[in-house]
């Protein structure tokens, strides 16, 4: 685990410590996900000693501590406790549906892991957890209008002018995650190709068309005469420290160029430019699904199934246009 998961080892039961180790040495999961996993198995426990009753009752919810969970507590967690923590987390806290099935997954996969692998338990509580039914939800995303003005509106006398407008274009025309752009590597660009390392810490190829081509080639007139530490060069994105750029920078930039562009809907932050991204290639790029899956990186065809959504006005039109649609007029 990277250096900013250190903390785990100072406040998280054994046999937390224990699982994400093994989330991420022997599954391959991501920082961010390890990250999330110690999150929501922390929510767990605090209210576990809450619930238990184990705690005073004015202790606030954050500082209870859970570092002392052992076995034995760890035995006696029922089915109908974890129903009330998922309670507590949408009453009391306010959690979606989605982050609530985040905290069902995790606490699955933790509790199959005590069992099947730590062997800690005889009985696995979650086998007969639920999942949270989550409302299918359309991508919010760009129109194709909207994106050439994003793109046109960027001040070009602005110093990052160049980094910004390749970032952006990535993000438009390639459909890439944040956490991919920010960890591309000069080394990894070969011609019309990038490697980037996707979710699950797996490589995958990213295809660049022109326009991104272009855009990389213009930032790299200013990025390869920048000065910086060895450990940096093979960067391709810095920030004004002469750093990789972070996340943050890149979600505060991507919201600086949407809202100058006039296009003020908070919502486009840069997970909705790669739905942007998505959307255009399956409405006016006509890639079949099972493309649009690959270039995405999904796992599963069923998560890049929501972008089928934007054929529906085709449809009404392919309605509409049968012969007989005017048949009783």
């Amino acid at each position: 685990m990277s250096d900013q998961n250190t903390t785990y080892y100072e406040v998280y039961p054994e046999r937390v410590l224990d699982f994400l180790n093994y989330s991420s040495t022997i599954r391959g999961k991501s920082d961010s996900t390890i990250e999330a996993y110690g999150y929501d198995l922390g929510l767990l426990f605090k209210f576990l000693k809450m619930h238990r009753r184990l705690v005073p009752n004015d202790i606030l919810f954050d500082d209870i501590l859970i570092h002392d969970i052992d076995d034995d507590f760890l035995r006696k967690i029922t089915l109908s406790e974890i129903y009330a923590f998922l309670s507590y987390m949408d009453k009391k806290r306010k959690n979606s549906a989605y982050a609530r099935a985040r905290k069902t997954a995790c606490i699955k996969t933790f509790f199959k892991y005590l069992s099947v692998k730590a062997r800690i338990l005889d009985k696995d509580p979650t086998l007969e957890l639920e999942r949270p039914k989550i409302k299918k939800r359309n991508p919010v995303y760009l129109t194709l209008d909207e994106s050439l003005k994003l793109l046109r509106s960027m001040d070009k006398e602005n110093i990052n002018f160049k980094r910004d407008y390749c970032i952006l274009t990535l993000f438009l025309n390639c459909g890439m995650r944040l956490s991919e752009l920010v960890s591309i590597r000069i080394s990894k660009i070969k011609d019309d190709t990038l490697s980037v390392i996707g979710k699950g810490n797996k490589e995958r190829v990213v295809y660049l068309n022109h326009a991104c081509i272009s855009s990389i080639n213009e930032y790299m007139t200013i990025r390869s005469k920048v000065d910086v530490k060895d450990e940096y060069k093979d960067y391709l994105f810095l920030s004004t420290h002469r750093r990789p750029i972070n996340k943050r920078s890149v979600e505060v930039l991507v919201k600086k160029h949407v809202q100058g562009a006039g296009l003020l809907d908070e919502k486009y932050s840069p997970h909705k430019l790669r739905h942007t991204a998505a959307t255009l290639m399956y409405k006016h790029g006509k890639v079949d699904i099972r493309s649009l899956q690959m270039i995405l990186g999904h796992e599963n065809v069923s998560t890049t199934q929501i972008y089928t959504h934007v054929d529906n006005e085709s449809l009404r039109e392919a309605v509409k246009a049968n012969p007989l649609s005017e048949e009783n007029e």
